[in-house]
């Protein structure tokens, strides 16, 4: 049985609409003046960045990005020289997920929803060719396509309008369709003709340059075991590389990308604990000599050129995201706009296929910036739009990254934001823990910390252990500390605040989602003499039912092991079941329409609260995702928790 009889909410919709961005005059040099005294509404917080993720087509005549339009996020197609009017496409109901150009007339898009399936909530996902003038939308795969359909493996560079994606036909896991088979899409009219069949536990396939299939990694969820098949040349068929079983299963060198050279390509591996790139060889799975890496900090990503055969970057973050160009032209390129923009930072985030148009975003950790577009036989970059125009290009509250030691001497790297103007001695303390919690803040643009800085708070962002980004062994040490040392990571980092004369110890509120908003009920649970308030934005209050939640998702014995690894007794550290310890107000907030973290998180944590006589309020917004997508949604958000911290822990 297949799966488009489910299909009922993913239809888009495409209409022409009335130009909205202009090219405008070119980027200041000189550093934007202070922001004023008086602190900006909420509103202007709130507002949905403008643009978003903007992708160059291949001649560098038009761009495709995520734009915002009355507090609602829409796709578009604008072209660069104004000669006619943007494409804005809405996406409805559905997500919208991941965009990239084909060729200079189509580019494909990756959406979803949720759906019902029978009986239960799924998130389906899709993959549309959309042609650049906003005419044509063709679903692909849309008469086979079961609940995954969105691996792009390949896109063709040659001018032609074919992609290589892996879907699922089927829903049901004893039939061959439940395994993702890989096919050839021509995206001006969804036909397609089968280049890999399926092929038992595979749920992943990848493609080199030319679009061939050169491996696939297995995934036996009963036996919890791996496998990573490979072969040379489409004409061979696959074999097993490697074996791993058990929950610390590490599969060694991978490929991260396939090189020209025959057995050849490169791998981003640990083994000097932080990831760095090497490269790899494919018959042993040996790796040569460091290719690059960052002392003390994982890499990100690499990026190739359009052949997807050539490197020409990596992508790392240390205190902030950073791109180390190899290409000798984008490494002059960068060098020159470093030199332009002064204190701010410049990042080049898409371009053509010749090199000769980029676009780029200047901005940095106190300013949301503004995109540009520049072209070399000009030498000049010009202004698409603000990220947020309410903001403006002014600077607000001063970021920097401070280290402090743990009580177990461990260090640990947290971001400070500060109010502008404000001498940085006693001043009230907002502690905010980052959501994942394999994942980390750096010094970029945040829109709840600049929003609290601007009310007057400091606000201090642990990197607490397990974060991601510092290497395999910092991550480890966190495995099993959910709500105790990564918990009193969180404490140490007042106490550090305190004593250095930053912050009032008896003015600190804990303030976070997802993994945050967990953290912010584990402090109001085990930490009152700490924190004054809390408050929680779709965090999870009972490990043992997200624990069921997440086994029923494909895969879910892994997920399962994931979340009984993270602590000796789960119910232990869940704060649902000691609402009776609550020694604080807390706020809580939560989307009902998260499909990450259940609203029923948050609504069991507030009916314990109740029952127990605790001071809460609870707030469930109707239409509210776990990502803040809504316009909406953020501005509620933002009033409620102001009112909250002033009402408990007044700046």
């Amino acid at each position: 049985m297949i799966l488009y009889r489910y299909w009922h909410a993913l239809a888009l919709a495409s209409a022409i609409s009335a130009g909205v961005v202009h090219a405008q005059g070119p980027a200041p040099v000189a550093d934007p003046t202070a922001a004023t005294a008086a602190p900006l509404p909420a509103e202007a917080f709130a507002t949905l960045p403008f643009l978003q993720a903007p992708a160059l087509s291949p001649d560098g005549t038009r761009v495709a990005l995520r734009m915002a339009i009355k507090g609602e996020q829409r796709f578009a197609i604008i072209r660069l020289d104004g000669a006619s009017n943007p494409v804005m496409i809405n996406p409805g109901p559905n997500d919208l997920n991941s965009w990239a150009w084909v060729n200079n007339d189509w580019l494909v898009a990756t959406i979803g929803t949720t759906a019902p399936v029978e009986g239960d909530s799924w998130y389906l996902r899709r993959t549309v060719g959309i042609s650049a003038d906003g005419k044509k939308i063709n679903v692909l795969g849309k008469d086979v396509a079961a609940q995954g359909a969105d691996d792009i493996l390949w896109i063709a560079r040659d001018g032609s309008p074919h992609i290589r994606l892996a879907l699922q036909t089927s829903i049901y896991r004893d039939a061959a369709g439940f395994w993702p088979e890989v096919r050839d899409f021509d995206v001006t009219n969804g036909h397609s003709v089968q280049v890999q069949p399926p092929r038992d536990t595979v749920m992943d396939w990848y493609a080199d340059g030319t679009g061939t299939v050169r491996s696939g990694l297995a995934y036996d969820d009963d036996a919890r075991s791996y496998r990573l098949l490979y072969r040379d040349s489409a004409a061979q068929p696959f074999r097993t590389l490697v074996k791993a079983k058990g929950k610390d299963a590490d599969l060694g060198n991978t490929p991260a990308m396939f090189l020209p050279e025959p057995g050849k390509a490169l791998s981003i591996s640990d083994a000097d604990d932080v990831t760095a790139l090497y490269p790899l060889d494919l018959a042993t799975l040996k790796t040569g000599p460091k290719l690059f890496g960052v002392p003390g900090y994982d890499i990100d990503s690499i990026i190739t050129d359009d052949s997807g055969t050539r490197l020409v970057g990596v992508n790392y973050t240390d205190t902030r995201p950073r791109t180390h160009w190899i290409d000798p032209a984008l490494a002059d390129i960068q060098t020159k706009l470093d030199a332009a923009v002064g204190t701010r930072t410049a990042r080049i985030v898409s371009w053509s296929k010749d090199f000769q148009v980029l676009i780029v975003h200047v901005g940095g950790p106190d300013r949301p910036g503004a995109y540009y577009v520049y072209r070399q036989a000009e030498g000049v970059m010009h202004m698409m739009a603000m990220v947020n125009e309410a903001l403006g290009l002014k600077g607000y509250g001063p970021v920097r990254t401070v280290k402090y030691k743990a009580r177990d001497g461990l260090e640990i790297s947290a971001v400070l934001t500060l109010p502008r103007g404000k001498d940085p001695k006693n001043l009230p303390l907002i502690l905010l823990p980052h959501g994942g919690p394999f994942a980390r803040d750096d010094e970029s643009w945040d829109w709840w910390t600049q929003f609290l800085a601007s009310r007057g708070y400091a606000v201090l962002q642990p990197n607490y252990r397990g974060s991601s980004g510092y290497g395999t062994a910092f991550t480890k040490k966190g495995r099993g500390q959910w709500g105790l040392a990564m918990q009193d990571d969180l404490t140490d980092a007042v106490k550090w605040a305190a004593d250095s004369g930053l912050a009032d110890a008896k003015r600190v509120c804990i303030v976070g989602g997802s993994y945050g908003g967990y953290a912010a009920f584990r402090g109001a649970q085990r930490d009152g003499a700490v924190y004054r308030c809390a408050v929680s934005f779709a965090g999870v209050s009972d490990m043992p039912a997200m624990l069921r939640y997440d086994g029923s998702f494909l895969n879910g014995g892994r997920n399962k092991d994931y979340l009984r690894e993270q602590a000796p007794d789960l119910k232990a550290v869940s704060p649902l079941y000691g609402a009776a310890q609550f020694s604080m107000p807390i706020l809580i907030m939560h989307g009902k329409k998260d499909t990450v973290v259940p609203v029923k998180q948050s609504r069991d944590m507030a009916a314990k609260l109740k029952a127990a006589g605790k001071p809460y309020i609870y707030i469930e917004q109707p239409l509210g995702d776990h990502h803040f997508t809504r316009q909406a949604d953020r501005l509620e958000f933002l009033k409620a928790m102001e009112a909250f911290l002033k009402e408990h822990n007044p700046a």
